[in-house]
């Protein structure tokens, strides 16, 4: 369960991934962009990926849709802006919304910068307009090559005043993290922050290059890290925690079921995590379903989930004022 006296954070949400059905209708309408169906009940399963179809690929494919209606930087500001409002109203008090520049310019050759821009913009605007915290991460596709990323870096640090990390996502087997450690040179240099997808679709050895190459200070997934009890102990040791998302590990068959998800030995053994969503509209979930019923699933106990939600908050990119201010505005809200 939610714990209502902190802070619910949700820190490793993808703004592409988290688009909402209505918003694809009403943009391919506008553009005359050919879909599956014209109402949002018959759209739903061309978007949304449950149990009955897990796989990569399967939920990979589900992002056609998502991708297609960006066609302009104002599709791209709205998405943003109202990734905000839907954290909002799913009573969450911060947000980080991570998002690939290239992968969104890409379909209908977009300036990434521009991109970038116009979802800060609308990040913002969604601040402004429901009062909750949100911060923007940028990621690198690895799968586009070392060259690609390093034009996308360049459009993510044009901006880099409005963001607090950049991460490294795609294909983690095909791309190691080896690939990438100029790139996350300058990210460091830049003074941003360091979160890296690892140990999901690679093992430990991800994880470790990940820290040791590129400075990850959080992890995204990494549940593998369970097959090295050296790996485990260290990132206890070093409070590098874990941004666990375990119904989308579900979708994408990372895992057979919840029971077997790795989080609850890594947990026992004094390993730090949050609880996210991943890509909400995809997965057709919100940050509660992760609390009440992905959690428990795992074997969590319920210290263990509420332990998780106050993590959350340590393993934040934001400043300790920051994240004490957050503390205060929560007890005080919940208090009136």
């Amino acid at each position: 369960m939610v714990d209502a006296s902190l802070p619910l954070c949700d820190l490793h949400r993808h703004l592409d991934g988290s688009i909402r059905l209505q918003t694809i209708l009403e943009l391919a309408g506008q553009h005359g962009i050919s879909l599956p169906a014209d109402d949002v009940e018959g759209l739903a399963p061309y978007v949304h990926i449950d149990s009955s179809e897990p796989g990569l690929m399967a939920f990979i494919a589900r992002f056609k849709y998502l991708v297609e209606i960006l066609i302009d930087t104002d599709a791209c500001r709205r998405v943003a802006y109202e990734n905000v409002v839907d954290a909002k109203n799913e009573g969450i008090d911060y947000v980080e919304l991570r998002f690939s520049p290239w992968f969104m310019a890409e379909r209908h050759g977009l300036d990434p910068q521009e991109v970038v821009e116009a979802c800060l913009d609308g990040i913002r605007s969604g601040e402004q307009d429901t009062g909750i915290r949100a911060n923007a991460i940028g990621i690198l596709s690895r799968t586009y090559g070392a060259e690609t990323c390093h034009q996308e870096l360049d459009a993510i640090l044009a901006c880099r005043d409005g963001m607090v990390a950049v991460d490294l996502a795609g294909d983690e087997a095909g791309y190691p993290a080896g690939m990438f450690v100029k790139h996350f040179r300058r990210v460091r240099d830049a003074g941003l922050h360091v979160t890296i997808h690892a140990g999901e679709a690679d093992g430990p050895a991800s994880v470790w290059s990940s820290i040791r190459e590129l400075g990850a200070e959080r992890i995204g997934h990494g549940f593998r890290s369970i097959e090295d009890p050296a790996l485990v102990d260290y990132l206890a040791g070093q409070g590098i925690g874990l941004e666990s998302c375990p119904t989308s590990n579900l979708h994408i068959s990372a895992v057979r079921d919840y029971a077997s998800h790795p989080i609850k030995r890594l947990a026992d053994q004094g390993v730090s995590f949050c609880l996210n969503t991943d890509d909400p509209g995809i997965s057709a979930i919100d940050i509660t379903h992760e609390y009440e019923t992905a959690a428990p699933a795992t074997g969590l106990t319920a210290a263990q989930i509420t332990g998780a939600q106050r993590d959350a908050v340590e393993m934040a990119f934001l400043s300790q004022d920051e994240k004490s201010a957050l503390q205060f505005k929560v007890a005080q809200g919940r208090a009136l």
